[in-house]
């Protein structure tokens, strides 16, 4: 492979990673002032617009993936996207500061995530993740929003949603115009950039033998998780501790539900044996882990972040040895 081949694909992932971040950030930005505008509530704001919104950069690479032949950068993208999301993004937050004091709803939408990939794990074990198994996914999806919405409601302590809302509305947008711009400007740079981060992100793992599982489930699966990570960093900075734990864990629900939802109900996703066998296993023990840690401790603090990211270590150099034939 020429140098000049390789520098081009590296300088399409480095685009892509940058066009996704800023456009998930103005996309939530803008969508969050578009709907304050309106009078939507808070707790809907962050069910819908930003769950949807920090998810977009997995949904677009997810589809674009999958529609251009690379079904394993798809899969691999959420999967890997979701174990990122646990071990590396929680013990980034975790180490900066201990996460302390969540509140009861954390713990119950910890187990509504470890459901999810459960039914993960039970779909993958089939060749294929089939357009009426996506759109059931997709009705688990609205049955998750109607009862949290319902549920939450009736509850007097801001929710998880509500306080990720706040985080969005640190910088204040004061001209009616900016908000639908920031929102349409956000779509269009997240399309973009995912179509470069895949097309180089391809191109680089065929050119050097690696599987696109492997890249799906690395490169491409942090890359489209930047948006969580840049709101957890910030939050556990502000020791806001629910909001890292609602990021989280509504983008790992989000993910599966909603982005392999769509993803299938678009174009059926081939499923590896790979992912029977190795890497989704892998995400059903951080999520069930997860509920565990939440259950039995009231703080995480930086020794459990240190193992959380001792265990994305492990587990990213097991891919790129063993998991290169696996």
């Amino acid at each position: 492979m020429a140098l000049e081949t390789l520098w081009y694909d590296i300088g399409l992932v480095a685009a892509g990673l940058v066009l996704l971040f800023i456009g998930g950030e103005s996309l939530v930005r803008g969508s969050v002032n578009i709907a304050e505008r309106l009078g939507i509530s808070k707790l809907i704001i962050g069910l819908v617009i930003i769950g949807f919104g920090t998810s977009m950069p997995e949904l677009l690479v997810s589809l674009n993936a999958a529609l251009n032949g690379a079904p394993e950068i798809a899969l691999g993208n959420v999967v890997g996207s979701n174990i990122a999301n646990t071990l590396l993004i929680i013990g980034i937050a975790a180490v900066i500061v201990p996460i302390s004091g969540w509140s009861p709803t954390a713990l119950r939408e910890a187990v509504v995530a470890g459901l999810s990939a459960l039914i993960l794990f039970g779909l993958v074990q089939g060749q294929v993740i089939t357009l009426p198994e996506g759109a059931a996914l997709l009705g688990a999806l609205i049955l998750f929003l109607g009862t949290t919405y319902m549920k939450e409601r009736r509850e007097k302590a801001a929710t998880l949603f509500e306080m990720e809302t706040d985080e969005f509305e640190d910088i204040p947008i004061r001209r009616a115009w900016m908000g639908p711009a920031l929102a349409l400007g956000g779509i269009a740079l997240l399309v973009f950039g995912a179509d470069l981060l895949v097309d180089g992100a391809v191109s680089i793992a065929r050119d050097f033998g690696v599987p696109d599982a492997v890249i799906g489930l690395s490169l491409v699966a942090v890359g489209t998780s930047l948006p969580e990570l840049a709101t957890a960093i910030v939050a556990a900075i502000r020791r806001h501790s629910d909001v890292v734990l609602g990021n989280v864990i509504g983008s790992n629900i989000f993910n599966i539900l909603a982005i392999l939802g769509t993803t299938a109900v678009i174009h059926p996703i081939a499923v590896s044996d790979r992912f029977r066998s190795i890497d989704t296993p892998v995400l059903l023990a951080t999520a069930i882990a997860l509920i565990l840690i939440l259950f039995a401790f009231r703080t995480i603090g930086r020794g459990i972040g240190a193992a959380m990211l001792l265990a994305y270590g492990a587990y990213m150099i097991f891919l790129f040895t063993n998991g290169m034939t696996a």
